[in-house]
């Protein structure tokens, strides 16, 4: 990969935040494009990474490409997308108005379908999909702290572009199975909303065992849905998909043990839906349980547990009064 030329991050938001300062601190140059408030925040703060694992990084503002005008990426060899799903078509025809005809774009997105629809409206350049297994959260004066653990996973390509974006601190890996590993990353990300339905930690929540079965039968919603389509996922974690609704119903100290030989979790992490609510943003149940949701309906399944779970989503982005505090028992209420 070549230094002189920047790499873009398309929409830096808690995400792309966090990955394009752990770029930018490994000396790669770093191009961001942000919201008017993202870049007035960073460029009084300067850019602060900080991590589960008692790590942190700094980044000035001044050390990188900083800018609400996507001719930032005129030079990018590679561009990252970070933005929301409902976004990518935006963000598509933002890249394809400025950056070079070369570029390589990297869709880091949740949700099954972004990078095919990058292609669509990005023909004649690289278009690769991704898995971001962690979650970031902003913490205000330009802090992005990172509060679970796992690598990113990108398709594999003839220029090991993986290989090329891994840094130290900021593990990527490359799959010959991206498909797969998305709808894996799917049907894990089916907690999104029910963290943030319930209003507390992402620790604290599969602490308790009534959360957990509840994460459970979304999970086999989830796969029974994707099974029927013919989908095998690819579980983001040490154990397979298939078993982890068994797992997730296990006694407390048994599940306990489990998770910390699988996973790190920071004692306040919590899901970016839970953030969106927070923060009076549109959130992504479309692009998780809705996905769910179309299916059944296509394949003639129920799903009463999806259907309820956006019906509860869509009702807090409504009511604008940030994460509602729900009970696991209120949520299977129908």
């Amino acid at each position: 990969m070549n230094k002189d030329r920047p790499i873009g991050i398309a929409g830096a938001g808690s995400i792309g935040c966090f990955v394009g300062g752990m770029l930018a601190v490994s000396g790669r140059r770093v191009a961001m494009l942000a919201r008017p408030r993202v870049v007035e925040e960073i460029t009084a703060n300067g850019l602060r990474v900080t991590s589960f694992d008692g790590s942190e990084q700094r980044v000035s503002a001044s050390g990188l490409l900083l800018s609400d005008d996507p001719s930032i990426f005129g030079d990018a060899q590679a561009v990252l997308v970070t933005v929301k799903s409902a976004d990518t078509r935006e963000i598509a025809d933002l890249v394809a108005r400025h950056a070079p005809p070369d570029v390589v774009v990297i869709s880091l997105q949740n949700g099954v379908g972004n990078a095919t629809l990058l292609r669509d409206r990005l023909p004649g350049r690289r278009v690769l999909g991704g898995m971001v297994p962690f979650n970031v959260v902003a913490l205000g004066d330009g802090r992005f702290h990172r509060s679970t653990s796992g690598d990113i996973v990108i398709a594999q390509d003839e220029a090991n572009t993986a290989a090329m974006l891994s840094v130290s601190g900021l593990a990527v890996r490359a799959t010959d199975n991206i498909e797969g590993v998305q709808w894996g990353k799917l049907i894990v990300n089916l907690n999104n909303a029910l963290n943030a339905l319930s209003n507390i930690p992402l620790r604290s929540q599969l602490a308790q065992r009534a959360w957990r079965q509840l994460f459970a039968d979304q999970m086999a919603e989830g796969l029974a849905a994707i099974r029927a389509e013919g989908i095998v996922p690819v579980s983001p974690t040490p154990i397979p998909a298939n078993w982890m609704p068994r797992l997730l119903r296990l006694p407390n100290v048994v599940f306990e043990l489990l998770l910390g030989r699988t996973m790190q979790i920071d004692p306040e992490a919590r899901s970016s839906m839970w953030e969106d609510l927070q923060r009076g943003r549109r959130t992504e149940i479309d692009y998780l349980q809705g996905v769910i949701t179309e299916i059944a309906d296509r394949r003639g399944l129920a799903a009463p547990l999806s259907r309820r779970v956006v019906e509860l989503i869509r009702k807090a982005e409504a009511d604008g009064r940030g994460a509602p505090g729900l009970t696991a028992e209120q949520i299977r209420a129908s």
